[in-house]
């Protein structure tokens, strides 16, 4: 039987990647995201993807989005939290607090209220898998980025005790804590970047790579095969750990 799969922020970037490799291996995948243009492209060209438009920190769309998968999946087998926003970059003592709310209901509010809507369709799962969306800044500090980095490392103590809790039930629950991906969001980084520093966006690049064994951007697609492997019959006894894919960091810069 085909896997069920919820992705959110599955219409663009790391989210998109995960959505394609699972209906690649014949899943039935649908997606939550609040781009509605991109959500109307992605399930127009990919048969088995199916989508809700809408905001996880909404209990209004939350209710949407799981009528909406009740009514295409029938169930869940697989919940990936992909969801997240950046916020503003600014030190602690600048950083605005309605900013930091608003991080913090994306990040941390929306993902509980996206799993703890999955949980009962988990457990009526063969197989449940939860694999969560952190990031390099869930395992280090990040300088002028307080409420990204507070809420990444606040999904890994989320993941943990579900794993926990569910594991009873035969649900596995990971963290992936990518470092920089490959793409044009990372680039407009660098690019902003240098417009302030003054140098090159090759010189920008050069320096965050610096702390990194591995000096490459990482694949959104290498990210997504690792989900694959997590959701698959031969990592049901892998749970509550956290699997960094960031080139082995020693900061997040």
């Amino acid at each position: 039987m085909s896997q069920r799969v919820l992705v959110t922020a599955g219409a663009n970037g790391i989210g998109l990647a995960i959505a394609k490799a699972f209906a690649a291996t014949g899943a039935r995948v649908h997606i939550a995201d609040i781009n509605a243009d991109a959500v109307t492209a992605v399930t127009a060209e990919h048969a088995n993807i199916t989508g809700t438009v809408g905001d996880i920190s909404k209990a209004s769309d939350v209710e949407k989005l799981f009528h909406d998968i009740r009514g295409q999946l029938g169930g869940l087998d697989v919940l990936v939290n992909n969801a997240g926003i950046a916020g503003p970059t600014a030190p602690v003592e600048d950083y605005d607090a309605g900013a930091f709310a608003a991080v913090v209901g994306v990040n941390l509010q929306g993902t509980f209220n996206i799993t703890q809507r999955a949980i009962p369709l988990l457990k009526a799962s063969e197989a449940g898998s939860i694999i969560t969306m952190s990031s390099l800044a869930g395992r280090f500090g990040y300088p002028n980025r307080v409420g990204y980095s507070t809420t990444k490392w606040g999904l890994v103590g989320f993941a943990k005790t579900l794993a926990m809790e569910l594991g009873q039930y035969g649900i596995t629950s990971n963290t992936i804590h990518p470092g920089a991906v490959d793409g044009p969001r990372i680039m407009s980084v660098f690019e902003g970047r240098a417009a302030v520093s003054g140098r090159t966006v090759r010189e920008e690049i050069d320096s965050a790579m610096a702390n990194q064994s591995v000096k490459q951007f990482i694949n959104p697609n290498d990210i997504a095969q690792l989900v694959l492997f997590l959701a698959g019959p031969h990592a049901r006894t892998i749970s509550g750990q956290m699997f960094p894919i960031d080139g082995d960091s020693k900061a997040a810069v």
